[in-house]
């Protein structure tokens, strides 16, 4: 019996691949890495990229991040890639007013404002959280990463629909410190 469950795995594991390259495939990536405890996967656009030319990991912090600035001097916010199912699905494009803290994308995925469906949002809004709430969910692969505030403040915005793909860097949720 346990042969048929390994089996069993090793189909689900070659979907999951198969189902991840496709999603890299339909992005605007280069190169994207991705490590389990049981798997490792690399994939580059880049015939002469290998893995071993990776840099160091990306900081695992929501920490605020330096954005490119307008012609106004704010930030603008990152884009979001096309879910392919129409216009509508496309990420809101925002700013991050001066002096607000930006909680990015720390992988691809699919982004989830509540821990199940039906269930009521990680935060709304208005709402006064710490540094250690989360905020949302990114799922890839069915493993779902909570993403933490990463400072103490307020919910100024959140600024992506459910259920949208994301990439890495995407702005997910925008915070007020003061």
């Amino acid at each position: 019996m346990s042969g048929q469950n390994n089996d069993q795995n090793n189909d689900q594991t070659a979907k999951d691949i198969e189902n991840l390259v496709e999603l890299f495939n339909r992005s605007d990536w280069d190169e994207m890495h991705l490590k389990t405890d049981d798997l490792e996967v690399f994939l580059s656009n880049d015939p002469n990229a290998s893995i071993n030319s990776l840099l160091a990991p990306a900081a695992t912090t929501n920490a605020p991040m330096p954005q490119a600035t307008g012609p106004t001097g704010e930030a603008s916010a990152p884009s979001s890639a096309d879910t392919g199912n129409s216009a509508s699905d496309k990420t809101k494009v925002v700013s991050v007013p001066a002096g607000m803290v930006a909680v990015t994308a720390l992988n691809l995925g699919t982004f989830y404002r509540a821990p199940k469906p039906g269930a009521a949002p990680y935060v709304e809004v208005g709402q006064q959280i710490d540094e250690n709430t989360d905020v949302c969910l990114i799922e890839v692969m069915k493993l779902f990463t909570p993403v933490k505030a990463g400072t103490a403040g307020k919910v100024h915005a959140v600024c992506i629909d459910d259920g949208t793909m994301v990439e890495f860097g995407d702005l997910l949720v925008i915070i007020d410190p003061s």
